[in-house]
């Protein structure tokens, strides 16, 4: 944790209550009666006035108004840019057309606008549009109405007019292909009187290759804008500014990584920014994600101290207004300028990845959100900001980028004659807002600058970028889209937001729950962020407290243990360290678990449905309070590493909850059934008996815990035997279920070999069934032991694994698909029932799939799971690495090996086994399901679909498919024809 009380208060704000942020900032930013008449009237009159000029609107503001999001056209069309430009090949680029835009109504667009670009582009989606919805037996018959279209006019006709539409939205957005284009198309604007801040378009760097390129087009940029405005002695504040998206240069671009970004980044940046310095040109370091804010700032701070950088001016930073953290944040480089001995220039934006953040603190459990859920609040949160900027121009140099009439207006009036700051927009969007805006202002005030935000790039760099500010301007509730409705009155659009929020109640949104309230039935299991040292720092040492001495377990009959010789339980990361150890059940011991269950079963029973879910739900509280000790285990002896131990917690809790409501909702009370003759009938749910529950170790608590809970929740007894790895985690949840209410004579530990102990409870009658989780060979071996005895027939509930295949095809997204990969492969070391092991690509997107997929593995780091900075851990015991192994040699000698990653004299005391990739030429080479960290590549042609689902399908068994497609007619596909437990489309 840092001793800086600024930056803990930027944690504290992170995810703050927002009702009582709301009020502080309510008060912060709240207009004066004078200031609230001064800024509506300029608003009222900028709206006004661009209503009237709507010849004047860039055809950007024109395209984004007539699409808005909020229409069918408007989603397909950003579906489109963000995926058409890249398609390699040209039958899947047809596809994904006909898939996007044949239910679209593009005749009702036609026409509608006085923009030439808007009616353009909307001719050109007609072309395919009429050529998709010609009518129903059009759409049955497309590949005979397809042909007779191509044999008329040429299938390439209509492809290429798609392509143009897309492409002339593309441009309106990048000031240049090129820097050296963008500094020409620039220099009419320079000569208004308008600046510069030029962004080399890129997203966030997958591998090293791609960052060393980002890097280098960031040099040449630098150069290039030193040569063309080589004038050195103006204010840095007047000269053109660069803007740097640290995750572009590097691949590893966040906390967890803290040390490599502050070893192999930071140099490059300082050479960067001392090559902006000699030039005399500004340099920005830009926001992202809420995770990366404090590894953005501590890089900031080290820039800034860095001998090259002292005392400079031009060194500036982006911070976002729907962030908690935005005052906070300001109050930290107000400091920190003064500590460096420089002004700070300060782009405040309102932000770009809103849904983004949303979806990950639902994701992950957050306590809040750390974003505001209100628009109006965000508005609000900028004023405030605004207003702490201008009272600090001693420090800071604000530069307020908006293209909000209010918020603009409200700037101008805050700053009254002071012109000491300036007005940022977006090249392509806003120009007639800003235009107006310098006309209000007369040839006798020319008030503050207007610095234009130019992205520089090829339209494949452009489309996220440009799908981000589609989300953001194209959205009903923007400005930009709210300006166009003739319907919104101007009162509406320039209202005050402090006002509104201050009228709202609740402050935050009604429509979006908090992260444990997102669930319709149970609470949601609460997580954290690694990214934040103020939690995770002392979580850390709790976890260090809770390994301070070895564990110790041992069957418990009845929540008594047994005696006898205990078995030591090591780490797998490092063979020499003990974790603790376990004194095993004997059959015996099993025998006498099961006769003590099979009484207490009727009992438990009994309690039903309600009470045996509060215990459950009492159980999910505990284990959350004891999530230090459990996380510290999964590490220590199930060799997790520390995300995948919070996210086995956060599992665990999961499943107490959800089977908590399901004990309530189906056994509490009986169901009514209608009668003929008026007689009561009643369906009622109990449970059977006595269940044996055996746990695999990849997931030695969730699992383990899961299974117990829903035999306890229907009203079984439990005999619970833990993988012989590890038991120690499977007793502390036992011992957490005693503490919540289970009774010790319902619930049994029986730790130990499972054939051993099997072999004495699976022929006794007074075992109802079997709940596993583990290997289909397991599975068949208990079931026929079940079958062969006399008596009740024994059930079996199992999960097993199998072969389990991705696949991507070429509309597919290379950098999600990347993500994806990695993750599904190699996270846990491949060790979950769910993990990828086949990976098919379809054959014009392969190489450029493979490159991101093998530069971003050679990203990965293997080691010792309990620092932070480990991607992947080792695996479970020297079995299962030996099988990897011998696999290894087979395919090294019968497939293509791409890729291998090292393995150094850190990893010789503990069973590690490096990930590999090879590429075979069909599924068939794998007889079985291989479980670790090694992905099997396959290509295939785009017009075999049907082909690779079948031979799936012939492997006899797989949990789970991943589909990479943006085509929903592909997706759809291949969920009808390939026999998967479940199916993912865009997602790891």
């Amino acid at each position: 944790m840092t001793s800086n009380p600024l930056r803990k208060a930027i944690s504290d704000a992170w995810l703050a209550d927002e009702e009582k942020l709301a009020d502080s900032l309510i008060a912060r930013a709240r207009l004066s009666s004078a200031e609230r008449t001064a800024t509506e009237s300029l608003a009222t009159d900028l709206v006004r006035r661009i209503r009237e000029s709507r010849d004047r609107r860039s055809a950007v503001d024109a395209f984004t108004q007539e699409y808005a999001l909020s229409s069918e056209e408007g989603v397909v069309l950003m579906c489109l840019a963000e995926s058409l430009l890249r398609v390699p090949d040209a039958a899947t680029a047809d596809k994904l057309i006909r898939d996007k835009i044949s239910d679209g109504d593009w005749g009702s667009h036609l026409n509608r606008s006085n923009s030439l670009f808007v009616n353009a582009s909307t001719w050109a989606l007609m072309l395919s549009g009429r050529v998709v919805t010609l009518d129903e037996s059009a759409k049955k018959d497309f590949t005979g109405i397809w042909k007779r279209l191509v044999a008329r006019s040429g299938e390439p006709v209509i492809r290429q007019a798609i392509t143009y539409a897309m492409r002339i939205l593309g441009k309106q957005f990048v000031l240049g292909r090129t820097i050296g284009e963008a500094l020409r198309n620039a220099r009419p604007r320079v000569e208004q009187g308008y600046r510069f801040s030029f962004d080399m378009l890129g997203e966030a760097a997958y591998t090293m290759a791609d960052a060393d390129r980002y890097y280098e087009s960031y040099r040449q940029a630098l150069a290039a804008i030193a040569a063309d405005r080589p004038n050195k002695q103006t204010s840095i504040f007047e000269r053109p500014s660069i803007s740097v998206k640290l995750s572009a240069l590097h691949p590893r671009y966040e906390w967890i990584k803290h040390a490599r970004i502050m070893t192999e980044l930071l140099p490059k940046l300082v050479t960067l920014a001392a090559q902006a310095r000699e030039a005399n040109l500004a340099f920005t370091v830009d926001a992202e994600e809420s995770e990366r804010l404090d590894l953005m700032l501590d890089v900031f701070e080290a820039l800034g101290e860095a001998a090259p950088l002292r005392g400079w001016n031009g060194l500036g930073l982006a911070v976002q207004a729907y962030q908690k953290r935005a005052l906070p944040v300001i109050a930290w480089l107000c400091d920190l300028a003064k500590r460096q001995s420089r002004r700070i220039p300060v782009r405040l934006v309102k932000g770009a990845y809103w849904d983004t953040e949303i979806k990950r603190a639902q994701e992950q459990g957050l306590l809040e959100y750390p974003v505001f859920t209100r628009k109006v609040a965000t508005d609000t949160s900028y004023l405030a900001a605004a207003r702490t900027m201008l009272a600090q121009r001693d420090v800071l140099y604000p530069q307020f980028a908006t293209h909000n009439a209010h918020t603009l207006s409200a700037i101008q009036v805050f700053a009254g004659d002071s012109s000491d700051f300036e007005f940022q927009r977006l090249h392509g969007m806003g120009e007639t807002l800003y235009e107006l805006y310098r006309e209000s202002r007369g040839a006798n005030q020319p008030g503050p600058a207007i610095r234009i935000y130019a992205p520089v790039g090829t339209h494949e760099d452009l489309l996220a970028y440009l799908v981000r500010r589609l989300l953001e301007n194209g959205a009903n509730t923007s400005f930009v889209n709210r300006l166009a409705d003739d319907d919104a009155p101007i009162s509406e659009i320039v209202a005050d937001p402090v006002e509104q929020l201050e009228h709202s109640q609740p402050r935050r949104s009604t429509r979006i729950p908090k992260p444990a309230d997102m669930l319709p039935d149970r609470k949601n299991s609460a997580g954290f962020v690694w990214s934040d040292p103020e939690v995770s720092t002392p979580m850390l040492a709790s976890m260090d407290a809770a390994l301070s001495k070895p564990h110790r377990a041992a069957a418990l009959i009845g929540g008594k243990p047994r005696t006898g010789p205990p078995r030591i339980i090591l780490d797998p990361s490092d063979r020499r360290r003990v974790v603790g150890e376990v004194v095993e059940a004997t059959p015996a011991d099993a025998l006498d678990a099961l006769a003590s269950a099979h009484r207490a079963q009727e009992g438990w029973d009994r309690l039903g449905g309600d009470g045996r879910a509060k215990i459950l739900e009492r159980a999910a509280d505990l284990f959350e309070a004891d999530s230090a000790r459990l996380m510290a285990l999964a590490v220590r002896e199930g060799g997790k590493t520390l995300p995948n131990a919070l996210g086995e917690v956060r599992e665990t809790v999961d499943y107490l909850r959800y089977y908590a409501s399901r004990a309530r909702a189906l056994f509490e009370e009986p169901v009514k059934l209608p009668g003929p003759t008026g007689e009561e009938n009643e369906l009622s749910l109990h449970g059977r008996g006595v269940f044996a529950c055996i746990s695999p170790w990849n997931f030695p608590l969730a699992i383990f815990t899961g299974q117990v809970a829903g035999a306890l929740a229907a009203g079984n007894a439990v005999l619970a035997k833990p993988a012989e790895p590890t038991p120690l985690i499977a007793a502390a949840a036992v011992e957490l279920l005693y503490r919540a209410g289970v009774p010790p004579d319902v619930l049994h530990f029986i730790p130990g070999r499972g054939s051993k102990l099997g072999g004495a409870i699976f022929p006794d009658p007074r075992l109802a069934g079997v709940a596993l989780t583990g290997s289909t060979e397991a599975a068949w071996a208990i079931n026929r032991s079940l079958a062969a005895r006399e008596g009740p027939l024994g059930q079996i509930v199992a999960e097993t694994g199998g072969m389990n295949a991705m696949i991507v095809d070429s509309t597919a997204l290379p950098e999600q698909v990347t993500r994806d990969v990695i993750a599904s492969a190699f996270d846990s070391a491949g060790q979950r029932c769910s993990a990828l092991r086949v990976l098919f690509l379809q054959e014009d997107a392969a190489d450029r799939m493979l490159e991101l997929i093998l530069g971003a593995m050679d990203e990965i780091k293997l080691g010792d799971p309990y620092l932070l900075e480990t991607d992947v851990g080792p695996v479970i015991d020297e079995p299962s690495r030996d099988g990897l192994e011998s696999h290894a040699v087979r395919m090294t000698r019968e497939a293509k090996l791409l890729r291998k990653l090292a393995l150094g004299p850190e990893h010789e005391h503990g069973v590690f086994f490096a990930p590999h990739v090879f590429e075979i030429g069909s599924i068939d080479v794998l007889k079985r399901e291989v479980f670790g960290p090694i992905l099997h590549v396959i290509r295939y042609s785009g017009d075999r679909l049907g082909e690779v689902c079948a031979a799936i399908n012939a492997t006899g068994y797989g949990l789970t498919l991943g589909v990479h497609s943006r085509i929903e007619q592909t997706a759809e596909f291949v969920r009808k024809h390939v026999h998967a437990g479940n199916t993912y489309v865009n997602r790891n």
